[in-house]
């Protein structure tokens, strides 16, 4: 009797021990599923990356967004360092545009210099753009021009007497390619950047067409889409008052850098960070 018994609790306990097996087998496979729904949630409620557009000024090219794009990139952002044509605000403009629409999804839209007046005619009406980026930049009112604006506000060092302009084929009557002295560009452009390096971008630099500086803005993007901006207190091309009473206008999200007009280029790391804000701020 007494071996019976022992063998029928032995029997009552393996069957137990199954039965907390199976239950444990239910309960694992439940919880990784709920854990896995939170993650989808959690990811479904950030939405997509945007996609980066940085556009290049006057007198530069898109190898001067270098160090953003490479943050930009170890973070995890599809970005397009556009080659801006320089051959107009119009024309310009309607490049950009036409690019913007060939990507799928949110867009965070950034301007340098002369840049910056080419993505606020750009962006006009779009809904994928989120956010403008203006750094060192012109962000224009309606009617108004880069000529106009230099003049409200004097002390640039892009004045006519700093300037080789140059004939090119096809050109209107009175419009020719403008390039910034070499021997004037460093203290201009790059007053805080090593004077050998100042002095390559001096060589490689690209012209604009005169005409960009005498036609006006039409609609700006930034009355409807919020705009951040980056100002350069050292900046000797777009005077710091000029820099500030624009991004006032344009109710923009004030950031100020001790740097030159290329900020990107010294400082390539406070601009990442402006950008990043932008995005998080409008995802």
């Amino acid at each position: 009797m007494n071996i019976t018994r022992i063998a029928q609790s032995g029997r009552l306990r393996l069957i137990i021990a199954a039965v907390i097996v199976a239950i444990a087998g239910m309960v694992i496979p439940l919880s990784q599923i709920a854990s896995a729904r939170t993650a989808e949630a959690a990811a479904a409620g950030d939405g997509p990356k945007p996609t980066i557009v940085l556009v290049h000024g006057a007198w530069a090219d898109s190898g001067s967004w270098d160090g953003v794009t490479q943050r930009l990139q170890a973070d995890g952002y599809t970005v397009y360092a556009l080659p801006n044509p320089l051959q107009g605000l119009s024309y310009d403009s309607a490049y950009l545009a036409d690019f913007l629409h060939t990507i799928s999804g949110p867009i965070v839209l950034v301007g340098h210099s002369y840049g910056g007046a080419v993505i606020t005619n750009a962006a006009t009406g779009d809904p994928q753009v989120k956010a403008l980026v203006y750094i060192d930049a012109f962000a224009p009112a309606q009617g108004q021009t880069i000529a106009q604006l230099l003049a409200s506000h004097p002390g640039s060092c892009a004045v006519p007497a700093n300037l080789n302009v140059v004939p090119f084929p096809g050109a209107p009557t009175g419009v020719g390619d403008a390039y910034i002295k070499q021997s004037v560009y460093p203290s201009c452009m790059a007053n805080d950047l090593p004077a050998t390096e100042a002095r390559v971008l001096a060589v490689t630099q690209r012209p604009i067409a005169t005409s960009a500086l005498t036609q006006q803005t039409g609609v700006p993007a930034w009355k409807t889409i919020p705009s951040w901006a980056v100002v350069g207190t050292a900046d000797h091309a777009i005077p710091l008052a000029l820099q500030l009473a624009m991004a006032k206008t344009a109710h923009a999200h004030i950031t100020r850098v001790d740097a030159s007009h290329l900020s990107m280029i010294s400082n390539p790391g406070a601009v990442t960070d402006v950008i990043l804000h932008a995005v998080r701020a409008t995802s």
